[in-house]
């Protein structure tokens, strides 16, 4: 495993983190805890100790299962990242910006982005609770919300850093613009957001400024949700609550599948997956500090944290340009 500094702070993360949206079970169709500590546990035992959650991710249990999951570690080797900023039990009083209806425990809940300075010291204490430790590595608002100056976001995470509850802080879905706002008050460390060889927007504007800047990019989604593993088009069929089942048609599914089958043969002659070869691919873009990569079992944690182990040459990174290029 390969492990870098992010951005200005002085946390080193590993390469491939662990993200545990699946875990939570809401919008992915659910899954067995046990499967998903082991995973967690598999993933830190193969050098993964970055650990990415979220409140949101299944109503506070994402948060709850890692919490699990660390116990017995040396918490020093390990760097949990989690966030704040999506409110669904109505504590927001009805303040901050409507997000979407969700569901939890079988009943309708409605989320909303809610990232005002009292919400964000509240939303930190607990998820300290459910983590069960007493600070978090890296801090991130889930999403912009457009009903609270970034300023007075950014002076709360600053106060908790004071503190000594979180070590640095982070964005996640931030524009470039709303990353410089942010820098005004605070020196954030990171900007987590959606990259793939599918979407690969941020290119243009977030990378050369995040390069500039030493601002560490953080991508989330590198495998699109499972449809870069190759594995839809050979048993498509999703459970019906898996939110993949819409997700997936915002791309030319027969193009992917040609581009996979492209670049099928580089990663056989490595001996690796198409997951693994996609996530190494992902790893090697500029200003890309970790890629996150969901599992729900222990078997995928480890082959996850293997494709670290691949080379990808020049002549093969061409390969795959030219590849996509055709989608």
């Amino acid at each position: 495993m390969e492990y870098s500094t992010l951005g200005n702070s002085d946390l080193k993360l590993s390469a491939i983190a662990y993200g545990a949206f699946a875990i939570g079970g809401n919008m992915w169709g659910g899954n067995e805890q046990k499967d998903s500590i082991d995973a967690v546990k598999a993933s830190i035992d193969n050098g993964v100790t970055t650990l990415d959650t979220a409140p949101f991710y299944g109503f506070g249990l994402s948060e709850e299962m890692i919490g699990k999951a660390i116990k017995g570690y040396d918490r020093s080797k390990i760097q949990l990242l989690t966030k704040f900023g999506l409110v669904w039990d109505g504590s927001n009083n009805g303040k901050g910006e409507f997000y979407f209806d969700s569901e939890n425990a079988g009943k309708k809940v409605s989320v909303y982005k809610y990232a005002s300075k009292a919400n964000v010291i509240k939303e930190a204490e607990e998820s300290l609770r459910r983590l069960g430790t007493d600070y978090i590595d890296l801090l991130q608002i889930h999403w912009p919300d457009n009903t609270t100056p970034i300023a007075e976001t950014m002076e709360a995470l600053g106060l908790l850093i004071q503190q000594g509850k979180i070590r640095a802080a982070g964005v996640s879905n931030y524009s470039v613009a709303q990353v410089m706002e942010a820098r005004k008050t605070l020196d954030i460390s990171s900007n987590q957001v959606s990259y793939s060889m599918l979407n690969r927007n941020i290119e243009s504007d977030l990378v050369p400024y995040a390069k500039k800047n030493n601002v560490g990019v953080i991508a989330y989604s590198p495998m699109e949700r499972g449809l870069l593993t190759g594995k839809y088009f050979k048993d498509g069929k999703l459970k019906e609550n898996d939110h993949r089942n819409s997700y997936f048609q915002q791309f030319n599914l027969e193009k992917v599948n040609i581009f996979l089958d492209t670049i099928a043969p580089i990663a056989d002659a490595k001996k690796a997956t198409l997951s693994q070869l996609v996530l190494r691919w992902t790893n090697l873009q500029p200003a890309v500090t970790v890629v996150l990569a969901g599992t729900r079992n222990a078997a995928q944690a480890v082959a996850n944290a293997q494709a670290m182990d691949i080379n990808i040459t020049q002549e093969e990174m061409q390969m795959i340009a030219n590849a996509l290029s055709k989608i």
